[in-house]
């Protein structure tokens, strides 16, 4: 391991860090849970609260490639842009409430609603220099050697983080006047300015720790030098090449296992006896499940990863993801669906702590923010474009255009959802190389 890295991971980096995450997860559970909810009562329309996720995904994705992850290469900006991002993100998110507040005074619902879905969207492209900057951060200052391990832990603090997060949306929500008298609002707007002062406070005891050692600017001049160097041997080597595979078969696979999102949640409310007519306390069961089953693989998959490699990790990863799909079909009770979904959320947190390691490893230094803005992209495209182009129409066109029943139609998606990831793992096994250690050891 080098130096500078036992240096800028010590406990109060850690403290600092993990803190950040659990506001940030906990803050997402707080908004969010019931967001959809709240639109589909303004709105009316599932199709129109749906594209929620798929706006704020394409601004996301606009905002980190064209500007920020430029702008995070250019001038190594890192916790600046978090705290830039979150401030931004707060002082939005009032704005957004308040007009929204007019709208709803004035008996338009629809405009209010629209209103809400428009303004985090534009938020989105401003904000997404939050995620640049924190995707940047963690490669930074992380070595090959300790990549898994350190992204494990800080998984596992964001699951935390989204389980507190849903249980107090659930004190919060109120049937919609959390968010109609603005408390959902308020309380997540603290939360990003708590966050950016967190994150301001963990990147002066990053510089601090660095600054502690009296050999470390001359062994970080020495390092500086390499890295310059190897950027430029980097740049012409099968790096780009590499992470461009990675790219095309992570986005299949993302496609393939979140298309089945929002089927899934409405295969669980299916009527006896073909279905399993699970009531909300028991959607509630298993989706806490999921998450259950991802905070322990965040752990034990990061740890792994680091020791065995991280491309047998994200294929045990694909080989759970796959079979607990194809699995969901024949499952006879809520608790045995419980157990199956979470190791469901097993494989969805492997994937998704080996994944991101990987990216580490074959992005080079130089092109950090570019490259995981990329990556980022990719990965948001669970947060609900995948179901809507994928998912969603291929269960509709068998219900409505070919008279098939709902359960068969469901059954049928989750088979075509399993199909996906088994192209999507068959080109990342044979197109995707795992650079070697000892190429990594110097990184």
């Amino acid at each position: 391991m080098r130096l500078s890295s036992m240096f800028t991971i010590g406990k109060g980096t850690l403290l600092g860090l993990g803190s950040f995450e659990f506001m940030t997860y906990m803050r997402r559970g707080i908004f969010y849970t019931f967001m959809i909810y709240y639109l589909y009562d303004l709105l009316g329309k599932v199709t129109i609260v749906a594209m929620l996720g798929t706006f704020t995904m394409i601004a996301s994705t606009l905002g980190q490639n064209l500007l920020w992850g430029r702008i995070a290469d250019r001038y190594k900006l890192r916790t600046q842009l978090i705290v830039a991002g979150e401030i931004t993100a707060g002082i939005a998110y009032i704005l957004v409430f308040l007009v929204h507040k007019l709208l709803i005074e004035a008996g338009s619902g629809v405009a209010a609603g629209l209103v809400i879905i428009t303004g985090l969207s534009i938020l989105e492209f401003f904000w997404s220099m939050s995620d640049v900057g924190w995707a940047a951060l963690v490669t930074d200052i992380t070595t090959p050697a300790i990549r898994g391990r350190f992204i494990g832990t800080i998984n596992f603090i964001s699951s935390m983080g989204r389980m507190t997060g849903v249980v107090t949306a659930g004190f919060l929500y109120e049937d919609g006047m959390g968010f109609r008298q603005g408390t959902i609002f308020y309380v997540v707007t603290a939360m990003l300015f708590l966050g950016a002062v967190i994150m301001w406070l963990a990147s002066r005891s990053l510089k601090s720790a660095t600054h502690s050692s009296a050999d470390y600017k001359s062994i970080r001049a020495g390092e500086d030098s390499i890295k310059t160097a190897k950027a430029n041997v980097d740049a012409k080597s099968e790096n780009p090449r590499v992470f461009n595979w990675f790219l095309v078969t992570l986005t299949i696979i993302v496609l393939g296992a979140s298309s089945i999102n929002t089927v899934f949640l409405l295969f669980l409310k299916l009527p006896l006896p073909n279905g399993l007519n699970a009531t909300d306390e028991q959607v509630s069961l298993i989706v806490t499940a999921w998450t259950l089953g991802g905070m322990t693989a965040s752990i034990l998959s990061g740890r792994l990863a680091d020791k065995i490699g991280r491309k047998k990790i994200i294929l045990i990863g694909l080989l759970l993801a796959e079979t607990t799909i194809l699995v969901y079909r024949i499952v006879p009770n809520v608790e045995l669906m419980a157990l199956i979904h979470g190791i469901n959320g097993i494989s969805f947190m492997t994937l998704q702590t080996a994944a991101f390691a990987l990216a580490g490893d074959i992005i080079p230094a130089n092109r950090r923010g570019r490259l995981l803005s990329r990556y980022n992209a990719v990965v948001a495209l669970n947060w609900g474009p995948s179901s809507l182009l994928i998912g969603a129409p291929l269960a509709d066109i068998q219900i409505g255009a070919m008279g098939i029943s709902r359960h068969t139609a469901y059954i049928n998606t989750f088979l075509v959802s399993s199909i996906i990831i088994i192209i999507g793992a068959a080109i990342f096994l044979t197109k995707v190389k795992e650079p070697h250690k000892n190429a990594l050891s110097d990184n």
